[in-house]
């Protein structure tokens, strides 16, 4: 017998006696193995039954109980937004009764902008890292309004963390440049004139057009001064 049939057989004899062990491991094990099954399929299924029959219709109830309370935002009568009008939810209610929703985690986000509108800004951190959204704006939204927040607390380091998220997260023409300039001013408060003067010239070389370009210059004169 040659040298690869030898390896061949032997293959085949190796294969046919992890077959031969397994057939005996489910024999032996059929009444687990069954529970294991059983428990997975249960647990999938409930999980999609939960979805459907659960949190679908309570989405819908929850985007309806919502809207006063978005019109108290759009309205800036944001105690009202926040807690309710005695008749129509505010946004908490609309977290604590809908948890698991869109419309709750939502919530979240309208939360954080109107707490920290009103200057309750530790709530506001708190609300706005609950929040996640695939939509790059108002993500980006988000992390700038948590920077913000650092800063009203005097916590500079996580403002500038947050404004530098807010920039190469949702890298855009529109919220870019307001985060880059605010993490400009941050580094100013910090002393650190070089970091502030970088950041006040990638507004002007990577978003000229926008906003904050046509008065960059005179920022960058001051950081490169004071260096």
């Amino acid at each position: 017998m040659s040298r690869n049939t030898a390896e061949n057989t032997d293959t085949i004899v190796d294969v046919q006696e992890v077959y031969s062990k397994t057939e005996t491991f489910i024999e032996n094990n059929k009444k687990i193995l069954s529970i294991v099954i059983l428990g997975a399929i249960v647990i999938i299924g409930g999980y999609f039954g939960y979805k459907k029959l659960i949190i679908a219709p309570m989405e819908i109830e929850a985007q309806a109980d919502m809207f006063m309370a978005e019109k108290y935002f759009e309205q800036d009568s944001l105690q009202k937004a926040i807690n309710g009008d005695g008749l129509n939810y505010g946004f908490i209610e609309i977290v604590d009764e809908y948890s698991g929703t869109k419309a709750a985690n939502l919530a979240h986000y309208y939360l954080g902008i109107c707490y920290r509108n009103t200057g309750e800004y530790e709530y506001a951190i708190d609300e706005l890292k609950s929040f996640s959204s695939s939509d790059i704006m108002i993500s980006t939204i988000a992390l700038g309004a948590i920077g913000d927040s650092y800063m009203e607390l005097n916590d500079i380091d996580e403002a500038i963390s947050y404004y530098e998220k807010a920039v190469t997260e949702g890298d855009n023409n529109l919220t870019s440049p307001i985060y880059l300039y605010k993490a400009g001013l941050a580094y100013e408060d910090k002393q650190d004139f070089t970091a502030a003067a970088a950041k006040y010239k990638t507004i002007k070389a990577d978003y000229p057009d926008s906003k904050e370009a046509q008065t960059i210059d005179k920022y960058i004169a001051r950081a490169e001064s004071l260096k």
